[in-house]
């Protein structure tokens, strides 16, 4: 076990940023299960629980920019900033939802809210961790990175529900709203741990573009890009848009029982972030990215085909466990395939192709309104076990990557 948890235990200064991530994806993870329940029981429209995940997530288009912010500006100083604009907003929008003065627009805005705070710090975020804690600890730290964002999706959506369920919305939204000041002051004694690799110059613009070509130049970075794209465009909206819908329609549950469903993701990705963390700096970094991804899509069309409570609980702790792979190593893979002085635009790039889930959401929130969202998730699911196929095909030095040695080309 300690082997798992060696940069929590060996480095203070990381385990300051852990503790602040964990703290404020527990804040975004109870907000968004709340607003999302409270949309779609007050319309019973999966389009307009659709239009609400686009305008939450639309923030991640802004990506090429805040990868520029990151690599031009103290990355802790952009993390401050990210924690206290929530704990002030969304303070703002409880009381409204307190005071039975939020209409749909305001629970929209709510969601803008939560998506400007988290999307655009996130470049600066993960590339903190590789500042705070080197290149031989990366794919361990980026896991306990990730095990603090399932630790968030077993605790937040779990205490969301009930909370609904005992004390209703706006008390679960000005509690999760109050983490965010724990996150804010963990992060305080980090001030000064950001040193720029080096000192830039030039535009926002022309930094987003030259950061744009050296990705493109880059096969290995290009492709873990081009597999954030496709599952950002089939799979990720279904999880972060429709879960409400699942729950309520196809297993019969009440709001209780979707925070338990989101629960169990959160477990299967717990188990798997923490296997992660163990294997160290393994070997087939890409190979476990490419595998885990296809086996994670696989599992959700199963995930779409059932209707037995019990089974869609498995399944979906299943797929926790295996897009562990998927997020870990995604941020772990573009690192170490970029130079360190664009971390940051690479890491934003990433962002972007996250980004893609506003419109996808709403295209499949159209297909989900006519068809049903349990056909369109599996006809999803397979689209892009069909996509993850051809790239590892057509890029065999990804699957065997191990990231032991330089590998910029």
């Amino acid at each position: 076990m300690g082997r798992a948890v060696s940069s929590l235990r060996d480095n203070p200064r990381f385990r300051l940023l852990w503790a602040s991530n964990l703290f404020f994806f527990g804040g975004v993870w109870t907000q968004t299960l709340v607003l999302g329940w409270l949309i779609y029981e007050t319309t019973h429209s999966d389009f307009l629980v659709a239009v609400f995940t686009a305008v939450r997530l639309a923030p991640m288009l802004l990506g090429p920019y805040s990868g520029v912010f990151a690599d031009r500006h103290d990355r802790v100083r952009l993390l401050i900033v990210a924690s206290a604009w929530p704990l002030v907003a969304v303070s703002v929008i409880a009381s409204l939802i307190s005071l039975d003065l939020a209409p749909y627009w305001a629970l929209i805005v709510a969601g803008g809210v939560i998506g400007i705070a988290e999307s655009p710090s996130r470049p600066a975020r993960s590339s903190l961790v590789l500042d705070l804690v080197g290149r031989g600890n990366l794919s361990n730290a980026n896991a306990l990175n990730a095990m603090a964002m399932s630790v968030t999706q077993v605790i937040g959506p779990a205490i969301g529900g009930l909370l609904i369920s005992w004390l209703g919305a706006a008390a679960a939204l000005w509690i999760s709203t109050a983490w965010y000041a724990i996150s804010l002051s963990t992060l305080l004694p980090l001030r000064g741990s950001h040193q720029l690799v080096r000192r830039p110059t030039g535009s926002a613009t022309r930094m987003m573009r030259s950061g744009l070509h050296a990705i493109v130049r880059n096969r290995l970075a290009r492709t873990v890009l081009l597999i954030t794209l496709a599952a950002n465009i089939f799979l990720w909206p279904i999880f972060q848009g429709f879960m409400p819908v699942f729950a309520k329609d196809s297993l019969g549950l009440d709001a209780a029982g979707l925070g338990w469903l989101l629960t169990c993701s959160g477990v299967g990705g717990l188990l798997g972030s923490l296997c992660i963390a163990f294997l160290g700096d393994f070997r087939f970094k890409g190979g476990l990215f490419v595998l885990g991804t296809i086996t994670w899509a696989g599992l959700w069309a199963g995930f779409a085909l059932s209707h037995d409570v019990v089974v869609s609980f498995v399944l979906m702790g299943m797929i926790g466990l295996t897009g562990s792979a998927f997020g870990v190593l995604q941020i772990t893979l573009t690192l170490m395939t970029t130079e360190p002085e664009i971390h940051g635009r690479a890491l934003g790039l990433l962002e972007f192709a996250i980004g893609i889930m506003p419109i996808s959401a709403l295209v499949l929130g159209v297909f989900a309104e006519r068809f049903g969202v349990d056909r369109t998730t599996f006809v999803s699911a397979l689209a892009l076990v069909l996509v993850m196929s051809v790239l590892a095909v057509r890029t065999l030095d990804l699957v065997r990557y191990s990231g032991r040695q330089d590998h910029l080309r």
